[in-house]
């Protein structure tokens, strides 16, 4: 009788656990459903939504503890962080210099300029699509054996800037600093005592040495002697002879210089941000109305937002409708102010940093701007730092404007362009010429899925995905493959390298890693290795887990490239007026 009692109250015990652990566990699914309810939507969470940002952006930066789930906290530092590089200078820039000295083999101008032979060309597009324009020009005439005539600037085109060259550029110094290249002259001779108008054509674009001598030279030596070239805007060759690409240097970066009262309202300019800080980094943001008309991408203002960029769209008969989920995925979307200054803060710059932002009309004005500005407290245009008396001269001329924002960019310690626009790719080899100073540039098509996801992570993964994904984007030595791109953004030919330096910077970073480095390599070295980090070009490149921060290694020139080269096709378009409003 004992034994079945125990077996009686063994399964009664056993029915209370399981009714107990069926209770708790009901309990925990209500539980669990009632969050769920509450709890948005991946799609909800993972949206771009512009507005919805703006909303909630002050809260994640300025309050420590963020809403809900999300762990992604902005740092509210001064500094950047500890790094293992200075984000202010490219790593390896001591060993590259601009050289477009002329070669032994370049003839002078007077040995083969021809006395009955005229070049004139009227430029099209903005400031920097006329700058290229000129530059082109001038090799386009000694392709020809001609005398050129100053350029005519495009007085007509979206911009409606009236300002001739003589307004924008130094002509005495243009004329004289490549007179021992090309003939210059301000206007054409007179004929019979009579203005001598020049035969109007135009070249296709991308013309070769080739093209110029089959379908321009005929012209000129058996009609005219005078031919003007219409709409001179990338109708040279991207590849050509090496002395006539150096001539190209010397014209972008040496000849063409902007007049005294631009350059002294620039220096002005650059001096007040240099009084505010040390270092400045300048920011060509192209967060325009029509800019993003044109992008076909969706940036969260709802109904209102497609109304409104679809009416400026309509003006370009040429633009069909886009899918705005793959134009963001294939990187062809301008970053918004805020994704730019999260990019900053990854990359280091902390929010002390202070911000030179060249820019037209800003779609969503300052509530697009706020995000940016949290971020970036210390936050200036020349309308902050120079007052409307000093702009007058300058305000009503879009060219003269747009030649202020490009001398403060091109002085500024970091230049950061947020589209691949002709402004951003003149700036981009300028700064190579010039000691490459870093020139960044979002790598939109990474960053993309980045942006979405971030509240799903720390901002250490986030800020060390971002690092990763630039790398290539930096504006370091030979990140472009030589020969890719435009050569007014990749000047290669114009680019040298110091091999003796580097090979001494490289045997000093051997040495000191195996611990046998002498006391006549170190005495050396001290003047060309002092920030080279232990870098070897023969070792294996070593790639950090992307959540170790403290051992990031920052890519070398020849790791990786990036995909500079394809966006310009993409706006080139029949409708004149859209690819002259974007080309700058």
């Amino acid at each position: 009788m004992a034994l079945p009692r125990r077996r009686n109250l063994s399964y009664n015990r056993f029915r209370s656990l399981v009714k107990f652990i069926s209770s708790i566990s009901g309990v925990l699914l209500i539980l669990f459903a009632f969050l769920s309810f509450l709890a948005p939507s991946p799609n909800e969470s993972q949206h771009f939504h512009l507005r919805h940002h703006h909303n909630s952006f002050n809260a994640v930066v300025e309050d420590p503890v963020t809403s809900g789930d999300s762990v992604f906290h902005v740092p509210n530092q001064s500094s950047g962080g500890k790094l293992d590089r200075d984000i202010w200078s490219s790593r390896n820039a001591k060993f590259f210099y601009g050289c477009s000295n002329v070669s032994a083999k370049f003839a002078k101008a007077e040995a083969v300029s021809r006395p009955t032979r005229y070049l004139a060309i009227a430029t099209s597009g903005g400031l920097n699509q006329q700058r290229t324009g000129i530059t082109d020009a001038v090799v386009a005439a000694r392709i020809l054996n001609a005398t050129l005539v100053v350029p005519k600037l495009d007085q007509k085109s979206f911009w409606k800037d009236a300002s001739n060259f003589s307004e924008i550029f130094d002509v005495d110094w243009f004329i004289s600093s490549l007179s021992k290249d090309v003939k210059i002259i301000k206007q054409l001779p007179k004929r019979g005592g009579k203005s001598w108008t020049p035969y109007t054509m135009r070249v296709p674009r991308k013309c070769s040495e080739r093209c110029y001598q089959n379908r321009v030279l005929p012209v000129i030596l058996k009609r005219h002697h005078a031919v003007q070239l219409n709409k001179f805007d990338y109708r040279l060759a991207n590849k050509l002879d090496t002395d006539l690409q150096k001539l190209r240097c010397r014209v972008n970066y040496h000849a063409l210089k902007f007049a005294d009262p631009i350059l002294e309202m620039g220096k002005t300019l650059v001096h007040r941000m240099r009084m505010r800080s040390k270092r400045y980094i300048a920011l060509h943001l192209r967060f325009e109305p029509d800019m993003l008309a044109f992008s076909g991408c969706d940036y969260g203002g709802g109904e209102k937002e497609r109304n409104e960029l679809g009416a400026i769209r309509k003006r370009w008969k040429t633009l069909h409708k886009n899918n705005p989920d793959k134009q963001r995925r294939q990187g062809k979307c301008p970053l918004t102010p805020e994704e730019v200054g999260l990019m900053l803060r990854a990359l280091g710059y902390g929010s002390d940093v202070h911000i030179y932002v060249a820019s037209g009309e800003v779609y969503g004005g300052e509530e697009t701007l706020r995000p940016l500005k949290s971020l970036f407290p210390n936050f200036y245009s020349k309308d902050t730092i120079a007052t409307k008396e000093e702009l007058a001269p300058f305000s009503s001329f879009s060219s003269r404007m747009a030649a202020l924002d490009f001398i403060v960019c091109d002085e500024s310690d970091v230049f950061v362009t947020n589209n691949n626009g002709n402004m951003a790719r003149i700036l981009a080899g300028r700064r190579k010429y010039f000691g490459h100073k870093p020139t960044i540039r979002p790598n939109a098509k990474k960053l993309y899925r980045l942006f979405l996801s971030r509240s799903n992570m720390t901002w250490e993964a986030f800020a060390s995905r971002v690092r990763t994904f630039q790398r290539g984007f930096m504006g370091e030595p030979k990140e472009v493959r030589p020969g890719r791109g435009e050569f007014h953004e990749n000047p290669s030919a114009c680019i040298c390298e110091d091999s003796e330096a580097r090979e001494k910077a490289t045997t000093y970073s051997r040495g000191k890693k195996n611990g046998k480095l002498d006391d006549s390599s170190r005495k050396k070295e001290v003047i060309v290795s002092d920030d080279q980090n232990d870098y070897d070009d023969n070792d294996e490149p070593r790639w950090p887990d992307l959540d170790d921060d403290e051992n990031q290694v920052w890519p070398q020139e020849k790791l990786h490239y990036n995909g500079t080269g394809s966006d310009y096709d993409a706006v080139i378009s029949d409708e004149p007026e859209l690819e002259e409003m974007l080309s700058d």
